[in-house]
């Protein structure tokens, strides 16, 4: 396991990052969690930066609401337990059109040397993807269904580990509030749950 010491190292040459000209500054970073379980968000939005965390807002409130009731952890639980990376690690900006902009290839191809440092530093039991743009980094693209409820045994740049995919628990997308969403959520929860990564963030 590696030390928290060098894992604010590599925290500290993250924030540091300036790879993708079209990103807003600065770089959103979680807690330095020296632990076997890896959660993979998609980009910040606009309220991350202000607040200096990952899955700051609305969507974050929903997914702590998952945690607390699957696993019975407070928000401070999950920041202290789960190491959170991202697809990017920076706020894309807003579409002309509404919307928060869908970071570029070039982007996510930049940004993914960060979550291939973190596999080697975390070497990480139990990944969990949230939302279709982090399950298709790993899974490829795929539909939901078929995809949450279910455990994926994982290869990632020489990397092995389990994989459990959550959906993005946005306010914009209702496929977690509405069937079969909402009974494969639970079903994916539970996966979590009964994970030994997970048991053992818990001693």
């Amino acid at each position: 396991m590696p030390t928290v010491a060098a894992i604010e190292k590599h925290l500290a040459a993250l924030r540091a990052c300036e790879r993708c000209p079209r990103m807003h500054k600065p770089v959103v970073v979680g807690r330095p969690v020296a632990g076997r379980v890896l959660l993979v968000g998609q980009a910040p939005g606009d309220k991350e930066p202000k607040l200096g965390r990952p899955f700051a807002w609305t969507a974050g409130k929903t997914l702590f609401k998952w945690f607390h009731v699957a696993l019975g952890w407070t928000e401070d639980d999950v920041r202290d337990r789960i190491y959170f990376a991202a697809v990017c690690r920076c706020f894309p900006g807003k579409r002309p059109e509404g919307g928060d902009r869908v970071p570029a290839p070039d982007e996510i191809a930049n940004c993914s040397m960060w979550l291939e440092r973190e596999f080697a530093l975390l070497r990480p039991e139990l990944v969990l993807p949230v939302g279709k743009l982090a399950i298709g980094q790993f899974l490829g693209e795929r539909p939901l269904v078929g995809t949450i409820g279910r455990k994926f045994r994982l290869a990632y740049r020489g990397f092995a580990a389990d994989c459990i995919p959550l959906p993005h628990p946005s306010g914009a997308s209702p496929w977690h509030r509405m069937e079969p969403g909402k009974t494969l959520l639970t079903r994916a929860l539970t996966l979590v749950g009964q994970h030994p990564a997970i048991c053992g963030a818990m001693s």
